[in-house]
């Protein structure tokens, strides 16, 4: 492990988890490269240091034993073989993992045997091909694999999909169960045992950002022989806030209330008798 008294911590330096990874942890409290060229921030303040390295590369880094945690999609951790496993899930980056072809000509993964099959992640193939049990030549490339069927390079390709757009543009058509579902995880080394305060700290701090995203906070007024009906609606994580109001026979209760479910609880609220319905966003939290 490093011996530097600061937590080490790599950071994607571009492609899709980028920006996500950036935005997550300027919300958690820690200071951010502010030009492309930069490559490793040091936040005194906060005891971090952050080093922008090819998303790639990220498990091997951190899997070594180089850096004491990384942000990275699941999908480059396993194809990567490297030493390091997932922390936490980040709830962002989402996209699967699959097989397509031509249509018509590959319909399921038991045609696979034999084939041709291009990928920018050959462990993983090779890993599903294996548990599969079947033989087939796995050509890797960096990038651009959907033009490997047109080109005649390969029968079949794996790639991570999100939307599917760009594979439809080609010609080709998803076949089978995806292989993974990946999303950017929070990962550290396998052989790490010892207690580290920096990284459950780093952990808390992500976890508040990612309550704050599902949660607003609710705040209204009712009559006090409706606080448990009203409370029912609004039970919060523990239990809500009920305060006494100047105005006798009334309270004032605050809630945590999820996001999605915003209008649907002031309409239900409303309905029994609540006023002054306030919502407000949540920078962070801690449970």
């Amino acid at each position: 492990m490093p011996t530097s008294e600061r937590l080490r911590v790599a950071m994607p330096n571009k492609g899709a988890l980028a920006d996500a990874s950036a935005q997550i942890m300027r919300e958690a409290g820690y200071r951010v490269r502010r030009e492309a060229k930069e490559l490793v921030v040091v936040d005194a303040e906060q005891q971090v240091e952050l080093f922008y390295l090819r998303p790639r590369d990220i498990a091997v880094y951190v899997g070594r034993g180089h850096l004491d945690v990384g942000i990275t999609g699941r999908d480059l951790l396993l194809d990567s073989g490297a030493p390091a496993c997932e922390v936490m899930q980040l709830g962002f980056g989402a996209s699967t993992f699959r097989y397509a072809a031509r249509p018509g000509d590959v319909t399921s993964t038991n045609e696979l045997g034999g084939k041709r099959i291009a990928t920018s992640f050959p462990g993983l193939v090779r890993k599903d091909l294996a548990d599969k049990g079947f033989e087939a030549t796995v050509v890797r490339l960096d990038g651009a694999v959907e033009t490997a069927v047109t080109l005649g390079v390969a029968d079949v390709i794996a790639d991570v999909v999100e939307t599917g757009t760009t594979l439809r543009n080609a010609g080709l058509a998803v076949f089978g169960e995806p292989i993974l579902h990946s999303e950017a995880v929070l990962i550290r080394p396998q052989e790490r045992t010892e207690p580290s305060p920096t990284v459950d700290i780093l952990v808390r701090r992500l976890q508040g950002v990612q309550t704050a995203h599902r949660y607003v906070m609710m705040d209204y007024d009712i009559r006090v022989e409706l606080v448990e009906r009203a409370c029912a609606l609004t039970p919060g994580l523990e239990s809500p806030t009920v305060s006494p109001l100047h105005r006798e026979g009334y309270v004032a209760v605050r809630s945590m209330v999820p996001r999605g479910s915003t209008n649907t609880v002031m309409d239900q609220l409303y309905e029994i008798g609540a006023r002054a319905i306030l919502v407000t966003e949540i920078a962070a939290c801690r449970l």
